[in-house]
């Protein structure tokens, strides 16, 4: 028997606060809460309190030396912070630097890690080391605009969908095959959720992941939109918007229904666009594109573990 239709409050934790800012969200068609969405700075940033909404921020971190274009052969010690684990490492295709976000190949397959030593003077027996397989692209140049729990672009080549994917997913192996299929036949306004096909308690744990920040990543492009939601993988999401419907909703996890990823993942789409409306409509309006990235996300890949850079406010 289905539930009728509530209307309850979402209570903070003890200290937390929310700048007065009170989201509606539709859960399915029995539900509709009322949430503040909770500020997740995972890692501090000193001047993020002092900025407004209209600010914006230039972002363009730099290594000292310039990258050699050619392969700089060295052994590298690579820490997997899921792991706890550091480990040494054969590169042959890569000039690594101390701070690198790096792929590896053999039992740590899959996971990033990153470069904490480098040396150049070594003997070693291949046999015995696995290799670095993959070099993750942490240059970012644009402007950023603030927009709630995310910053916000509207230039495709600050920071596209390609760069940002490999943040999160390990290159695809040479014999990786997908299929997918897709149909307009479930398609569903963005502002009513309640017609989105999905459980209450699937869109319960898709609202916790909106509000914890979860979705790292989304933005759209004309009318394909793409994100990318943090679970117990890091899952990507793709969509197609237009004249404010969600039609070819897909996720890459393991579930035959509208999941959790695709939840949380609408919410956040929602969220940006409203601000997008509200503040930014003109430059969204002239691109016909944005890229919404998690404040933390983008300071932990583009600016943690850089030796030198700058940011201009």
């Amino acid at each position: 028997m289905r539930s009728r239709c509530t209307k309850s409050f979402v209570l903070l934790e003890e200290g937390e606060k929310d700048n007065d800012k009170w989201r509606k969200v539709w859960y399915n068609v029995n539900a509709i809460k009322y949430a503040p969405r909770r500020k997740q700075m995972k890692y501090k940033i000193g001047f993020a309190a002092a900025i407004s909404e209209e600010d914006t921020i230039e972002s363009a971190p730099v290594i000292t030396a310039p990258r050699s274009q050619a392969p700089v052969k060295s052994v590298v010690q690579i820490h997997f912070p899921t792991r706890n684990m550091t480990l040494a490492y054969f590169n042959d295709k890569f000039d690594l630097r101390r701070g690198d976000l790096v792929y590896v190949d053999g039992k740590l397959e899959g996971l990033r890690g990153r470069v904490v030593d480098v040396a150049y003077n070594f003997k070693i027996k291949l046999s015995k080391y696995q290799r670095v397989i993959a070099l993750v692209d942490t240059e970012v140049h644009g402007t950023f605009h603030l927009a709630g729990s995310h910053f916000v672009t509207f230039d495709r080549d600050a920071l596209p969908q390609a760069k940002v994917r490999t943040w999160y997913k390990a290159p695809d192996a040479e014999d990786d095959e997908y299929v997918s299929g897709s149909s307009d036949e479930d398609a569903f306004a963005l502002d009513s959720l309640k017609d989105m096909k999905i459980s209450h308690d699937v869109a319960e744990r898709g609202h916790e992941y909106y509000m914890e920040n979860r979705v790292r990543y989304i933005s759209i492009d004309g009318t394909s939109g793409y994100a990318i939601v943090e679970g117990t993988e890091n899952y990507e999401v793709e969509f197609e918007y237009k004249n404010g419907m969600i039609s070819r909703l897909i996720c890459g996890c393991y579930c035959s229904y509208n999941c959790k990823h695709e939840f949380a993942a609408m919410l956040q789409l929602r969220e940006t666009l409203d601000i997008i409306e509200k503040n930014y409509a003109a430059e969204y309006e002239k691109s016909g594109y944005f890229a919404a990235v998690c404040k933390g996300t983008l300071f932990t890949f583009a600016i943690d573990g850089k030796e030198a850079g700058s940011i201009t406010i």
